[in-house]
């Protein structure tokens, strides 16, 4: 097997069939092109008779999914909500079947319970015992510099995990709890953590350090670390199979109730909006994004306010729902702009003009863009917020298809024939991107 480029050959082995251990001459001749696509139009990961459990766990909730990894079928889905709480509920939904029922969480452990009672028996059932199950991935959103890939979860990675709990205190602490439970439900069953953080690790220190005092990154670790990682890692490599090669400069713009942008050049990573925290970079839905830091100060001093009452501000009263004064929600937003409010028109101009200009200061960070990609529940369906930033950015040759865009949640490519840059939108799914990372470390 051709050894240079580890990706390429995993992708043949899993998607043609080749086997590992034995010797293929692969003549780069537009080999891309000359193989078929699996049927689909999409890259099918087959690992076969492998079912792999993916947990996504927040202080109060967990959802989760159940993939078959052969044909990557989603067998089940659901969400636990107030774990911990008076009137907590698990939502299920399996063989078209989708029911909420009441339950008893004191904590996540009884969650798991139920989802294993929700998988293997009544209209939900889609598997026959836990023993089905070979892998469980768990989202976690903060690797700092310790983790650049995923890996196989052992005490040393919690702990680990559980160290870097400062970066990250409402998420890192969530996601050991969601393990910790794991463990007790399922036992020896192997699990898998991956990293929002770890797609952005080749970014280079010019692109990640901030300008304070160095000591400050040595002692604390603070630095950009980036965050949606796992999407842009799928919705990037999916870029790749739709045009059969990496573009070489891409942008990809995750927009949702959290926002981030990444450049991308030639599969890494080289700069990306979220910081610090998740709190950098635009305008999102509570969020407040890039800020004079002056004016933490400035505000917490005029309205006596300490850290505590200033993260609230900055993360839970600021962004779309602090200057629009209707919503965070950009649905709602666009609805009250369109009904004369000038404020909610206010926060989707702020968006729209933030986005246009990160991705122009992206594209001279690029050297250029060959491609811009949408993803996420705005991205996928604000369609006159695309063909705006599409119109504004006329000056890099961007031109757009209006009949495309007019579409939601597709994958599309929504720029015209004659555009110098590709635009696409993709549906991200960071579910199947844990589901593949674990399968391929546990084989």
């Amino acid at each position: 097997m051709y050894k240079k480029d580890g990706i390429l050959c995993r992708t043949l082995c899993l998607v043609y069939g080749l086997k590992r251990g034995q010797t293929y001459y692969i003549i780069f001749l537009g080999i891309c092109k000359i193989l078929p696509v699996p049927a689909g139009g999409k890259t099918i990961w087959r690992h076969k008779k492998m079912k792999v459990l993916v947990i996504n766990c927040g202080s109060s909730s967990l959802k989760y999914q159940l993939i078959d990894m052969d044909g990557e079928k989603v067998l089940c889905k659901g969400l636990c909500e107030r774990i911990g709480m008076e009137s907590s509920m698990i939502t299920h939904e399996a063989n078209g079947h989708k029911a909420t029922t009441p339950a008893i969480f004191p904590t996540h452990t009884e969650a798991f319970a139920e989802v294993v009672k929700k998988m293997t028996t009544g209209e939900g059932k889609c598997i026959n015992d836990v023993s089905e199950i070979d892998a469980i991935g768990h989202r976690v959103v903060h690797g700092g510099e310790k983790f650049k890939a995923s890996c196989l979860i052992t005490d040393d990675v919690i702990n680990t995990i559980r160290e870097l709990s400062p970066l990250a205190p409402l998420h890192n602490p969530a996601g050991i709890l969601g393990i910790e439970a794991a463990r007790k439900v399922f036992g020896n069953i192997p699990m898998v953590a991956v990293f929002d953080t770890a797609f952005h690790s080749t970014m280079p220190p010019k692109a990640y350090m901030y300008a304070i005092p160095y000591e400050y990154y040595e002692k604390y670790g603070v630095r950009r670390y980036g965050f949606h990682g796992t999407s842009h890692r799928y919705v990037s490599g999916r870029m790749a199979e739709l045009l059969g090669e990496m573009p070489h400069r891409l942008i990809t713009c995750h927009l949702g109730n959290g926002s981030s942008l990444a450049a991308i050049k030639d599969g890494k990573v080289v700069d990306t909006s979220m910081g610090f925290t998740p709190l950098d970079g635009i305008i999102m839905g509570t969020r407040c994004g890039s800020i004079d830091p002056s004016i933490v100060s400035y505000i917490a001093n005029l309205e006596n306010l300490h850290e505590r009452g200033m993260n609230r501000l900055l993360n839970n009263e600021s962004g779309l729902l602090g200057v629009s004064g209707v919503s965070s929600d950009f649905r709602d937003v666009l609805e009250a702009a369109e009904n004369g409010n000038e404020r909610a028109q206010l926060a989707a101009d702020m968006l729209e003009y933030q986005l246009v200009k990160l991705i122009g200061s992206y594209a001279a960070a690029l050297g250029g863009v060959d491609a811009i990609l949408f993803t996420g529940g705005i991205g996928e369906n604000a369609m006159g917020l695309r063909e705006q930033v599409m119109h504004d950015l006329a000056y890099l040759g961007v031109t757009a298809d209006l009949a495309a865009n007019n579409s939601r949640g597709e994958e599309v490519r929504i720029s015209g024939a004659d555009s110098k840059v590709e635009v696409w939108v993709v549906p991200t799914n960071e579910e199947i991107m844990i589901a593949r990372d674990t399968a391929e470390l546990i084989k």
